[in-house]
């Protein structure tokens, strides 16, 4: 089976029974890779078996994960596919494994982590995430993260999908996201935010003066950069794969050759406030993937999540969340010399 096979296979299953949202599906199609660990088996381990050997040596992932990955055929031994669980090494072997994510939380461990929870009930919870915490595991970030978090803090989280997340946000975006607590409450909130029902706004500070109206709606559709695929882009849909993507941008404050926005998203592709703002002539500060450059001191992707507002799917009460620019950023802010208030 081919990456892209295995792509699709991921996708079709979590579209058949977990309820995934467009965006979380767009991550997985468009960002799903997979990542190459080799492992010499050493003389502690001569006689041990196989996805034991694997479960010393890759700790991140369950022994169960493991073993389903060595069915798979995502395992060698010297070179040769292996698809025996219960077979032994010896000493000196080398074994390589083709690590995935995948949609089945199950598949990872839970970690105690200090997370900023905003709002909680038996049905949701409203997490402030900062910047540098990455949602989902992923090649290159198998633990730490915030599915883990999750697994750690509620242990019922290990029956949702993906431990009940319905939306991302990049590792070096900080702000507000809400977590599903029960599988009904998961296939709502989805719904809801395919639906555009959630309200969803970030602040971002970006490069250049802005010119023309205070309000912009951005339409550009989004896809992999066909000369960098690691890197997404605006795209012609008649030319390249891709999906339609609209963004809402509104100017808080510009000068000195850099502007404050609002956002609003009215989808949710891969990166799409940082593409789309660098398609219209403003990356974003310290985004150096899209074009911006580091300024007063901020070395991450200028990007908050400061408002979600959404109806809760049982109480059906209106819930609305505010979280304030991150020390980080405000300070970015203030070093450009624009100002900013909550109530803007």
């Amino acid at each position: 089976m081919t990456d892209s096979e295995q792509s699709k296979l991921i996708i079709s299953s979590a579209n058949a029974g977990d309820g995934l949202s467009d965006e979380i599906a767009d991550e997985l199609e468009t960002g799903a890779g997979f990542e190459l660990r080799q492992v010499v088996v050493a003389a502690a381990s001569h006689g041990e078996r196989l996805d034991r050997t694997l479960a010393q040596a890759v700790h991140e992932f369950s022994r169960n994960y493991l073993q389903q990955l060595i069915e798979a055929g995502a395992v060698q031994l010297n070179g040769v596919t292996v698809t025996k669980s219960a077979g032994r090494v010896k000493a000196g072997n080398v074994l390589q494994v083709e690590l995935k994510p995948t949609p089945q939380s199950q598949a990872f461990k839970p970690e105690t982590m200090a997370l900023e929870i905003v709002f909680e009930d038996e049905h949701l919870l409203v997490v402030n995430k900062p910047a540098g915490l990455v949602v989902h595991p992923a090649p290159g970030n198998w633990s730490g993260t915030l599915l883990n978090g999750l697994l750690g803090r509620d242990p019922q989280a290990s029956l949702l999908p993906r431990a009940g997340i319905v939306h991302r946000l990049d590792k070096d975006t900080s702000g507000l996201m809400v977590v599903a607590r029960k599988r009904q409450v998961m296939d709502q909130l989805v719904a809801m935010i395919a639906a555009r029902t959630v309200s969803r706004e970030y602040l971002a500070l970006a490069h250049g003066d802005w010119l023309g109206p205070a309000a912009r709606q951005v339409e550009d559709p989004i896809g992999r950069d066909p000369r960098n695929r690691l890197r997404m882009a605006v795209v012609d849909l008649e030319r390249n794969s891709g999906k339609t993507a609209s963004t809402g941008i509104f100017r808080l404050g510009s000068g000195g050759g850099f502007c404050l926005v609002r956002c609003k998203l009215q989808t949710g592709r891969t990166h799409q406030i940082r593409v789309h703002m660098a398609a219209i002539g403003h990356p974003l500060v310290a985004d150096e993937v899209y074009g911006g450059k580091p300024v007063a001191g901020l070395g991450r992707q200028a990007l908050h999540a400061c408002r979600l507002a959404f109806e809760h799917p049982v109480t059906h009460e209106a819930l609305e969340f505010l979280s304030p620019l991150p020390a980080d950023l405000a300070a970015a802010v203030a070093g450009v010399g624009l100002g900013y208030n909550q109530s803007q």
